[in-house]
C-alpha cells in the first residue's frame, strides 16, 4: 500500500487527532488513525505508528508466527475479534506490562503494535513512539502522600523525557494548590517556590525546601523571582492566558526548563495550541493521565 503512519488517538479525544491530520486521514479503525505520509509531529496522540503494514494470515498460529519473524516483543490494540486476537497473544513472547516504580526508566526494548481488521488480516507495526503498550503508562501509585493524584503528570512526564529536576534545584510550581506537583519537587530533592492563593496542604507546607507564596500566579515577576531551573504550571485557566504568563518569562529569560498543562475547557482551543507548539524548542503531548488536556515542555538543550 500507500506510505501511511498510524496514530492512536487517546481514548475520548479522536476528533482532537482527526483535525490535526486534516484531509490526510485516509482511514480509521477504532481510536487508531491512519493517514498518508511520513510520521507528523501532532499533540493528540497516544502512540504513533511508524510503518503499518499489513499481514494476511491463514490461521492464528501463522499470524503469530509473522509477527515472531518480524520481531519479539507485541502488543495488542484490541479493536475486533478479540477472541481470536487473545488467542494469537497467547502465541507471541509475553511482553511485561507491570506498572513503573518513579525513578526507574521506561522500557527500551523494542514494542510493535498489531491489531485485527478482519479474522484473516493484521495490520501491524514494529516501530512505534511509546514505550508502552498503546502509549498506557503506568505507576505504582502513592495513595498516602501526595494529596492528590496530579503528581502523576509529573512521574509520567519526568519518565517519558528521560529528565527532571535535579537536588538543589530551584523549582517554581504554579497553582500548586493541594500540592501534588510541590511534593513530587520535594521528594526528588528540588527546593520549591509553590505559587498559589489558595492554601495548600498542611502537610506539604511543613516539607523542607519548600517555600509558599499566597497569591496569583499572573501576578508575578520574573524579576524579583530571578534565576529559576524550572517552570512548572498546573494552573486552572484558559490556555491563551496561560500563554501570557509564559511568553512574560520566556522574554525575561530567567527559566531554562519549563513544563506545563494546557487546560482545556469547553472546545480544544486549536489555534492556542499551535501558538504553543510554535514556540522554538517545544514539545506538546497528551500523557495517559491527561485528560482534556496537553502537556507543554521546553527543555534548556544544555
Amino acid at each position: 500500500m500507500a506510505d501511511f503512519t498510524g496514530y492512536l488517538a487517546p481514548d475520548g479525544f479522536l476528533a482532537e487527532l482527526q483535525h490535526e491530520l486534516g484531509d490526510d486521514v485516509a482511514e480509521i479503525h477504532g481510536r487508531l488513525v491512519l493517514a498518508s505520509g511520513p510520521p507528523r509531529d501532532v499533540a493528540w496522540v497516544a502512540n504513533m505508528w511508524r510503518d503499518p503494514i499489513w499481514l494476511k494470515i491463514a490461521s492464528i498460529g501463522d499470524a503469530s508466527k509473522q509477527l515472531r519473524a518480524i520481531q519479539r516483543n507485541w502488543a495488542l490494540y484490541s479493536l475486533a475479534h478479540h477472541r481470536r486476537a487473545a488467542l494469537i497473544v497467547e502465541k507471541l513472547p509475553k511482553v511485561s506490562a507491570k506498572p513503573l516504580n518513579f525513578g526507574d526508566p521506561a522500557p527500551t526494548a523494542p514494542l510493535g503494535s498489531w491489531t485485527l481488521l478482519d479474522s484473516e488480516t493484521v495490520l501491524a507495526s514494529p516501530s512505534c513512539s511509546s514505550p508502552f503498550p498503546n502509549g498506557e503508562a503506568n505507576f505504582i501509585e502513592d495513595r498516602t502522600e501526595p494529596p492528590s493524584r496530579a503528581y502523576l503528570k509529573l512521574w509520567e512526564a519526568f519518565t517519558l523525557l528521560g529528565i527532571r529536576p535535579q537536588p538543589g534545584e530551584l523549582c517554581v510550581d504554579l497553582g500548586a494548590c493541594p500540592g501534588g506537583w510541590t511534593w513530587v519537587l520535594q521528594q526528588i530533592g528540588a527546593h520549591v517556590i509553590a505559587v498559589d492563593k489558595a492554601p495548600l496542604d498542611p502537610r506539604i507546607v511543613a516539607l523542607p525546601r519548600v517555600e509558599i507564596r499566597q497569591e496569583s500566579a499572573f501576578g508575578l515577576d520574573p524579576a524579583k523571582i530571578g534565576p529559576v531551573d524550572w517552570l512548572l504550571s498546573d494552573v486552572v485557566c484558559y490556555p491563551k492566558r496561560l500563554l501570557t504568563l509564559i511568553e512574560k518569562f520566556i522574554a525575561a529569560g530567567t527559566v531554562k526548563n519549563f513544563l506545563c498543562t494546557l487546560k482545556f475547557q469547553g472546545d480544544t482551543d486549536f489555534e492556542t495550541q499551535a501558538r504553543f507548539a510554535a514556540i522554538p524548542g517545544s514539545r506538546l503531548m497528551h500523557l495517559h493521565v491527561n485528560k482534556h488536556e496537553l502537556t507543554w515542555v521546553k527543555l534548556n538543550p544544555s
